[in-house]
């Protein structure tokens, strides 16, 4: 097993840790007096979380250097996708009991749910098409186009936890200030390039 293999194999058993804690908090019963509350928001968390270390892929690899970072930015998107799913599912199934009528006078009276909708829906075409074929598929050019939806899914996302925390707004903000960095590195480095650039990697994700 190569290193790149070796350490793709790392990176997949431990973004699973979270979600191993998780049953492992569930079995023992130390989730609070609101399991559900608990599962949300920790799933919404890590969801949260791997999609802006997702975006942060890029902008770490061209100030350091580190051109095999974008190796691993497929399954750290997968990841951001798969603990979403994991979101809408304990929502739609143990919240609602797939009501979708309930859901539906939910979503009206608490927009911030409409707007993580909106971010995880955004996320959904992006998972469809990370494979190489789908690439291949598209074609560069407009793969790179769709995959920009990975900005306004993070910008949904940081607006969806800001709207839910009632009052200890901090994290959301942080999650917010990161993001904001991040993104507006990219806009700088766009018109305001570098002498030496890094070579641009090929937009197909390599496995």
């Amino acid at each position: 097993m190569n290193d790149t293999k070796f350490s793709k194999v790392l990176l997949f058993i431990n973004a699973l840790v979270p979600l191993s804690l998780l049953f492992w908090d569930l079995y023992h019963k130390q989730v609070g007096a609101n399991p559900l509350e608990f599962v949300t928001r920790t799933t919404g968390m890590l969801t949260l979380l791997f999609l802006v270390i997702t975006i942060a892929v890029t902008p770490v690899r061209k100030v350091t250097g580190l051109n095999w970072l974008v190796k691993f930015r497929r399954m750290l998107g997968l990841y951001a996708f798969f603990y979403g799913s994991l979101h809408l599912l304990t929502y739609v199934w143990f919240d609602r009991f797939f009501n979708f009528r309930s859901m539906v006078g939910d979503i009206l009276q608490r927009p911030f749910i409409a707007v993580g909708m909106t971010a995880f829906f955004l996320m959904l075409p992006l998972a469809i098409t990370s494979t190489n074929k789908m690439v291949k598929r598209l074609g560069g050019k407009r793969w790179v186009m769709l995959h920009r939806l990975v900005y306004v899914a993070g910008v949904g996302g940081v607006l969806h936890y800001w709207m839910l925390v009632k009052s200890d707004t901090r994290l959301p903000l942080t999650f917010a200030f990161v993001l904001l960095l991040l993104l507006a590195y990219r806009i700088f480095i766009k018109f305001f390039p570098p002498e030496k650039q890094v070579p641009a990697t090929s937009p197909v994700p390599r496995e």
